[in-house]
């Protein structure tokens, strides 16, 4: 039996879920955990939705089937069954509900690469492009139709964790479960102007400043983007007014690996990583405790700016060094074989001919 049906078997015969993602949620942090609460709705089991962030503003506009709660305090019953979805690190549920959680009632849906497999029950398939695709799975599995309200937020899901369909994440299944949405009523032209359409004229401010500041290092390789808190403060802007920066980082026609560098207080530094193809920044947030995958990742690091920036430019170098040395040395590989077969095909063509 395989997780996806142990997951669903509990589904059938558990109640009294408590679903979250982890905190300061992202699209597919938000997209799964409604989704999911739509299927035990659609299943008639009592839920209740959490997030210690609470809902971002900018997500305002998706469809809810019962209130997000942000204090386990006020939840109305004592929940027997902690559904996690999108949290790569325990850690990052947040601190009042890694506090009051037990790990026997902790079902894990998961899709990133270095899950610690902290639940009871661990459903993690790095292969899926994000949560919600993995939620849908279920759906479909119970015979619940992928519409409404549960189809928008896995198309949230889906295009926040794929850059709307331009990762190479983007699977032919994302594709089909995308298609099979719109088939089922979603219009892309509308979801995409509220998923959009979201910015402040302070966010404008906030981009143009740092932009403006941006660096290249390494033979413009890497692209380094610095967020000060004090800017953060002058702009009047949140974290979530920097998603994004570092995509756009990415953009520089050279740019193997764009980092962002945002300080979220007094020498500590949260970083995001992003690259495509082998460019493997996965692995450079782990040296530094964080996760993620391949071409997107993050994690914290103790100390100044400069002094994160150092130690990451430095860890990228290294690994894009061992990148290109892998890629030669399968090269080299390529080309011995190529250069092989010709001459052992022309042998046995000449080999087949009458003396």
């Amino acid at each position: 039996m395989d997780n996806l049906e142990i997951v669903r078997q509990l589904l059938e015969v558990g109640d009294d879920f408590l679903v979250a993602g982890h905190d300061h949620p992202d699209g597919d942090a938000i997209g799964a955990s409604v989704a999911m609460a739509f299927i035990l709705k659609a299943m008639g089991k009592r839920f209740w939705l959490y997030n210690e962030s609470g809902l971002p503003e900018h997500f305002s506009w998706i469809e809810l089937p019962a209130p997000i709660y942000s204090s386990l305090a006020d939840l109305p019953s004592t929940p027997l069954w902690f559904i996690i979805l999108d949290c790569g690190d325990p850690f990052r549920m947040g601190k009042e509900l890694l506090k009051a959680i037990k790990p026997a009632k902790i079902i894990n849906i998961d899709h990133h690469m270095g899950n610690p497999m902290f639940g009871h029950i661990n459903w993690v398939d790095t292969t899926q492009a994000a949560a919600g695709e993995m939620a849908a799975r279920i759906a479909m599995d119970l015979g619940i139709p992928l519409s409404g309200g549960l189809a928008e937020a896995v198309y949230l899901s889906l295009v926040a964790d794929t850059g709307q369909f331009c990762y190479g994440n983007t699977r032919p299944e994302t594709l089909e479960l995308a298609a099979h949405i719109v088939r089922q009523g979603l219009n892309p032209g509308d979801f995409t102007g509220k998923y959009q359409n979201q910015w402040t004229l302070n966010r404008f401010k906030l981009w143009s400043e740092v932009l403006h500041a941006a660096t290249l290092h390494h033979n413009d390789l890497i692209g380094v983007l610095r967020i000060p808190a004090a800017l953060m403060r002058e702009t009047g802007t949140t974290p979530y007014d920097c998603d994004g920066l570092v995509e756009f980082m990415r953009r520089i026609k050279t740019v193997r690996v764009a980092m962002t560098l945002r300080e979220e207080k007094k020498n500590m530094i949260k970083f995001s990583l992003r690259s495509q193809g082998p460019d493997d920044v996965q692995r450079v947030a782990l040296q530094f405790s964080g996760g993620g995958h391949r071409n997107a990742a993050g994690g914290s690091i103790v100390g100044t700016v400069e002094e994160a920036q150092n130690q990451l430019v430095a860890a990228v170098i290294e690994s894009l060094a061992l990148e290109s040395m892998q890629r030669e040395e399968v090269k080299k590989l390529d080309d011995a074989i190529e250069e092989c077969m010709p001459r052992e095909s022309a042998c046995n063509i000449r080999s087949a001919k009458p003396a």
